[in-house]
């Protein structure tokens, strides 16, 4: 039996390392649950998951617009532990192929987070915007920052 649960906790491990390196999918809240954003977005792909500090976090959206949107503008704020830290807006076009037909597409951003920042548990609160900045959706959705990699570890 010893050698079962040697087995069985070597495979949970490789399977939480593999989700830890290969990203994962967060879900999404809307921000009105009572509207009807033309923009619907499924959930959000962040990898890698947890993020790491220092190192590039790529948050993929899939999404689903009800209309072509040919410019705009992401708005971004996020919270750590409750208390905003910080925002920015960015260029729609930038971060996904525009004109966006009706039809199923993908924001894609990549950031490096700076290496000071904090651990722990992060919400981002995004709302795109139109050309003529109707609100095409707003959505929140929860993401970690890790405590470090190993590289972090063996600098101390």
């Amino acid at each position: 039996m010893d050698q079962l649960g040697a087995i069985v906790a070597v495979l949970l491990s490789l399977c939480l390392l593999a989700s830890s390196v290969h990203g994962s999918t967060t879900k999404v809240t809307y921000c009105d649950k009572k509207a009807d954003y033309d923009v619907k977005v499924s959930g959000v792909d962040i990898i890698p998951y947890p993020v790491e500090r220092g190192k590039p976090a790529t948050f993929r959206i899939p999404a689903t617009s009800g209309k072509t949107v040919t410019a705009g503008k992401i708005e971004i704020d996020v919270s750590y532990f409750g208390v905003h830290i910080h925002s920015e807006t960015r260029d729609l076009c930038e971060e996904s192929s525009c004109p966006i037909s009706a039809g199923d597409f993908v924001i894609s951003h990549t950031q490096v987070l700076p290496g000071f920042t904090p651990p722990g548990s992060y919400t981002l609160r995004m709302r795109i915007l139109d050309e003529n900045k109707h609100q095409l959706t707003c959505i929140s959705f929860q993401f970690s920052i890790g405590f470090g990699s190993e590289s972090d570890v063996a600098s101390i």
